[in-house]
């Protein structure tokens, strides 16, 4: 069982960055495999990025790949996603989950989810 809270959202211009944090509650983050998803006004949920128990191999996207940056803290119970260069494409809603299984990109195996976060890029 996790509990988890994103933070950092809000509006940048096309071309700057915002950090979101996702804060998760109790004693077993470590358990966890991590990940970011978004889902943009008028379109289904997607990947955006994972990192592993360890914090070794980060995955992207291919669309934030180069752009976007995950990372974790288990000492703080926290996984970030700095998000450089931002473009209108990347206004969404981003969600941070949680899964024991390997299956990281997958979103189907995500069974903790946070409530999400507005991120609005201006052209």
């Amino acid at each position: 069982q996790v509990q988890l809270a994103e933070s950092g959202g809000g509006v940048v211009q096309a071309g700057g960055s915002l950090r979101l944090s996702c804060a998760a509650s109790g004693r077993t983050f470590s358990d966890y495999n991590m990940a970011w998803f978004r889902q943009p006004p008028g379109k289904e949920r997607e990947f955006v990025a994972s990192i592993r128990r360890s914090g070794v191999n980060p995955e992207y996207a291919d669309s934030v790949k180069g752009r976007f940056t995950i990372s974790r803290d288990n000492a703080k119970n926290t996984v970030y996603l700095q998000m450089n260069t931002l473009n209108p494409d990347d206004t969404a809603v981003y969600y941070c989950a949680a899964t024991t299984s390997f299956l990281v990109t997958t979103m189907g195996r995500y069974n903790y989810w946070g409530q999400g976060t507005q991120v609005t890029v201006s052209s």
